[in-house]
């Protein structure tokens, strides 16, 4: 088999399709960390943000295993693993499942859970950066959340302060 590969990354789940900010939150649902892993990888994103924050929410704890050993991992990989130390933040959550964290990311958010788990501020336009990707009902309520706080959604030709990807939503 023949793979193709482009030397740059395409599609809305890209960086340079977002201002420069301080932090970057990675939102997703189930499958929808896969585009996460090949930029938590990306020497770029932590030239462009101080802290990242990856948010994963499935039904079931066996689910957030790939989460969980690809932060792990970032640590000891020979690209980047300097560049990581202490900047990754892994937040899980399930909503089927009886876990340390339960719930839907919208609803943590909401509840001022998130923030207060993780010992940070709220999200806000001038300081952070939202890319998210996942189930289309957690896509909507995210994408509104961010535009109620004053977040626009951003292109590689009109970069802005969150990112939507549509690849994945079936």
């Amino acid at each position: 088999d023949t793979v193709i590969m482009r030397q740059k990354s395409t599609g809305t789940l890209v960086v340079d399709a977002l201002t420069p900010a301080k932090r970057l939150f990675m939102i997703s649902t189930g499958t929808g960390i896969a585009p996460f892993a090949s930029l938590l990888r990306d020497p770029d994103t932590y030239e462009k943000f101080e802290q990242v924050i990856l948010t994963h929410t499935c039904r079931d704890n066996a689910e957030l295993t790939y989460g969980q050993e690809l932060v792990a991992a970032l640590e000891n990989d020979p690209l980047i693993g300097e560049l990581t130390g202490g900047r990754v933040t892994l937040y899980n959550s399930t909503t089927r499942e009886t876990s340390e964290r339960m719930g839907r990311i919208t609803a943590l958010i909401g509840s001022g859970r998130f923030y207060s788990d993780l010992g940070i501020d709220k999200l806000n336009p001038e300081t952070d950066r939202i890319m998210i990707c996942g189930s289309m009902h957690m896509l909507k309520d995210v994408k509104e959340l961010a535009e109620s706080l004053g977040f626009h959604e951003g292109s590689l030709h009109h970069p802005a302060s969150f990112v939507v990807e549509r690849a994945f939503v079936g």
